[in-house]
């Protein structure tokens, strides 16, 4: 548990400088004169660079360790997030979302990889689910924040609030890449404070996993090329579409129901923070049943259903309610889904094959936000985008049940 909270950390700020663009559009759109449509195309470019340098970064990560990389990840997304706030064209805007993608690609799945490193198979659904409970809390600590940021700094020394969103949001990830460097072990037996006994535990349990994994996949290109591999991708593609689709744009969204910036920041507390828990309770639940694929089924499902429901909702509390249950289910699925890919991958092989699921599936993240604006600018309407959301929830769903035919009974 020592290494858990400085984890969550970094995964809050890394979460928070990959979608303070949503804040950012509420008064940067109106003043550089961004569409719909190239707001989208900018949010979701982030992805394709993050995808396109994934699993050679968490090749890295192997090779060079954890201290290292995640530190030189760190600090260079930091810097680039920050330069965002100089951006003066769609141009400049699709360059350094670019960039920022490429220097955060391999962060999540390094992260996954890191933590079979110290949790042994039975426990590593709770551990990723409480890792990844960053995720909504850093939407749900990031909104009022954000909101504040934007109302208070306006125009200070000549510079926009959405300007010094970027730059406030930015600069932490650098100070954190450096305690990365003091402060994490790359594995529990470089870490001072184990006793020798302790290591030997970690080591003994984490062995006990490999007997049991024996036809578990172990080299670079049989992992690649795994079915089940490029179908976690997929299930993971659905599962993000949803999740940066409404997350990205939720905040205009609310804006145009008529709620003034300060107003968002504060209720979107509400449905982050309930998925935090979720997060958590989805997690121990299905380390305490042994079972995986189920629970990722059913919060793809409880996704899906929540943001067919927002489209339809008759008032604004009712659409509200709506997303906070979508988010639920597609929060809640997270810790389950990324317990999965080790039950049938280990060594260069989890590291290639998480790096890759991660991959596939975060095209989402480009897919999602542009398929919303693209809908948005065509018809004037939300819904459209929505509902197209919704179905590529369920498929994932449906998609991760078929898969459960092919994987480990543990699964």
């Amino acid at each position: 548990m020592r290494l858990i909270p400085l984890m969550m950390v970094l995964y809050l700020v890394s979460f928070l400088d990959r979608v303070n663009i949503g804040f950012a559009a509420l008064t940067m759109n109106a003043d550089l004169g961004f569409t719909p449509e190239i707001y989208g195309w900018g949010a979701g470019i982030f992805f394709l660079g993050y995808v396109l340098l994934e699993v050679p970064s968490n090749l890295a990560l192997e090779k060079v360790g954890a201290r290292i990389w995640i530190c030189r990840i760190m600090v260079t997304w930091g810097l680039i997030s920050a330069a965002t706030a100089f951006v003066t064209e769609p141009g400049h805007f699709y360059i350094l979302r670019f960039l920022l993608g490429a220097a955060e690609a391999g962060f999540l799945p390094g992260m996954i990889l890191y933590l079979g490193y110290w949790f042994p198979l039975s426990v590593r659904a709770r551990y990723i689910a409480l890792f990844m409970a960053a995720v909504p809390l850093a939407s749900a600590v990031g909104s009022p924040v954000s909101a504040l940021i934007l109302d208070m700094t306006h125009s200070a020394f000549g510079l926009a609030g959405w300007q010094w969103l970027f730059i406030m949001e930015g600069l932490p990830a650098c100070i954190l890449g450096l305690v990365v460097l003091a402060l994490l072990p790359d594995g529990p037996q470089s870490a001072s404070w184990l006793t020798r006994e302790e290591k030997a535990a970690i080591a003994d349990r984490l062995a006990a996993d490999q007997v049991d994994q024996a036809s578990a996949r172990h080299s670079l290109w049989p992992a690649l090329t795994d079915v089940r591999v490029l179908v976690l991708g997929l299930v993971y593609f659905g599962i993000v579409v949803g999740l940066y689709g409404i997350g990205l744009w939720l905040p205009q969204i609310m804006q145009s129901m008529g709620y003034a910036t300060r107003e968002i920041g504060l209720i979107l507390i509400v449905p982050y923070a309930l998925s935090a828990v979720a997060m958590l309770a989805f997690g121990r639940h299905s380390d305490r049943k042994g079972e995986r694929i189920l629970h990722v089924a059913a919060g793809a499902f409880l996704g899906a259903l929540g943001v067919a429901a927002s489209v339809h909702a008759g008032s604004h509390l009712l659409a509200i309610c709506a997303i906070t249950l979508a988010s639920i289910g597609i929060y809640g699925a997270l810790g389950p889904f990324w317990a999965v890919p080790p039950l049938f991958l280990r060594g260069t092989a989890a590291a290639a094959g998480i790096a890759l699921i991660n991959s596939i599936g975060n095209l989402g993240g480009f897919v999602g936000p542009f398929l919303v604006g693209w809908t948005r600018q065509a018809t004037g309407r939300f819904e459209a985008g929505f509902e197209l959301l919704a179905v590529l929830l369920a498929l994932a769903g449906i998609l991760v049940i078929l898969l459960g035919r092919r994987m480990p009974r543990r699964a």
